[in-house]
């Protein structure tokens, strides 16, 4: 059993040096474990760091292409190295690395697909009291969406056995967290989460640059994951809500009408027949988005098979080779 530990990375020279030091090269249940970074672009000594400190694999972006890219990259890589499971983890040393056997333990046990490290929030003190509330809306958000119960959705530090690996694409480019979780779920996989540690505060964070920006991308991020992953109920939601406002404002017209008071308000009809027709309309988009997800879960499906096939000849060959 191998095991990939990767990190993304982005102008983190002084910070990985602490993270990597922190890091097992023995871990409880694999006979190998090896470390992989992704430089995202980095301008600074990010990755003569990773070289000092013997990082076996390293991936590099010739750009910053952002975090939910830099972790894709991360997975690809790490399944072309032969990983029965990837854990991922920030290069900040946010996350106790002591905690990564635990973290693996329920895939070892074969009782979870995807396992996610849940933070003590609520004791973290360099969280701000807005972060915390977003970060439980958050949460919230994606167990609705994703039907789990994972307490602590933005965590960052994962695990994910090989083939939870191959299936995920992550569309959005802010991050991967709230959507990988939405996918999993929405892919029947067993997800899990373990209490883990975090360490001191070694730099702010960077994708929190501000709370306003911060709520106006996690919304973004939430809307953009309905669309994707509940585009029926999204769009049939949006076109009930026309279509029935439309409906009371005709139905007022109608009374009035009856009751001989109609001449007055000929405008409420034009309104009720612009609202119903706009919800009529979105829910035929709704039925449309649903035809656009299935043929989207196919190509995903098609795609996981390519890549367990390509995977699997290229250990094959590995195998005849020796």
């Amino acid at each position: 059993m191998k095991l990939i530990i990767q990190i993304p990375c982005y102008n983190e020279a002084d910070t990985l040096s602490i993270t990597l030091g922190e890091l097992p090269r023995i871990v409880f249940g694999f006979d190998s474990v090896e470390w992989l970074i992704i430089d995202d672009g980095s301008t600074d000594k990010t990755t003569d760091v990773a070289r000092e400190y013997g990082v076996d694999h390293i991936e590099r972006h010739t750009t910053n292409r952002g975090l939910a890219r830099a972790f894709m990259t991360g997975l690809d890589a790490c399944l072309r190295h032969g990983a029965d499971i990837i854990v991922n983890t920030d290069a900040d040393n946010q996350y106790n690395a002591c905690d990564i056997p635990a973290l693996t333990a329920p895939i070892l046990e074969g009782k979870a697909d995807i396992v996610v490290g849940s933070r003590p929030i609520d004791t973290i003190e360099h969280f701000s009291t807005t972060k915390k509330l977003l970060q439980k809306l958050g949460s919230w958000v994606v167990r609705g969406a994703s039907r789990t119960d994972i307490p602590d959705a933005p965590s960052g530090f994962r695990a994910f056995s090989r083939q939870a690996a191959q299936q995920l694409m992550v569309f959005n480019n802010y991050t991967y967290t709230l959507e990988t979780i939405i996918q999993a779920g929405q892919k029947n996989m067993a997800i899990a989460s373990v209490p883990v540690r975090v360490n001191k505060d070694l730099r702010p964070s960077r994708l929190v640059k501000s709370i306003p920006s911060y709520i106006r991308r996690s919304i973004g991020t939430v809307i953009r994951i309905f669309v994707i992953y509940r585009p029926f109920r999204f769009f049939t939601v949006i076109g009930g809500i026309f279509f029935g406002i439309g409906f009371l404002i005709g139905f007022r017209f109608l009374w009035y009408y009856f009751g001989g008071m109609g001449e007055g308000h000929v405008q409420s009809l034009i309104l009720a027949a612009m609202l119903m027709g706009m919800g009529f309309q979105t829910i035929l988009i709704a039925f449309i988005a649903d035809l656009m997800a299935a043929n989207r879960k196919l190509l995903e499906d098609v795609r996981f098979r390519i890549s367990d096939l390509s995977h699997t000849g290229g250990h094959v060959m590995k195998m005849k080779d020796r």
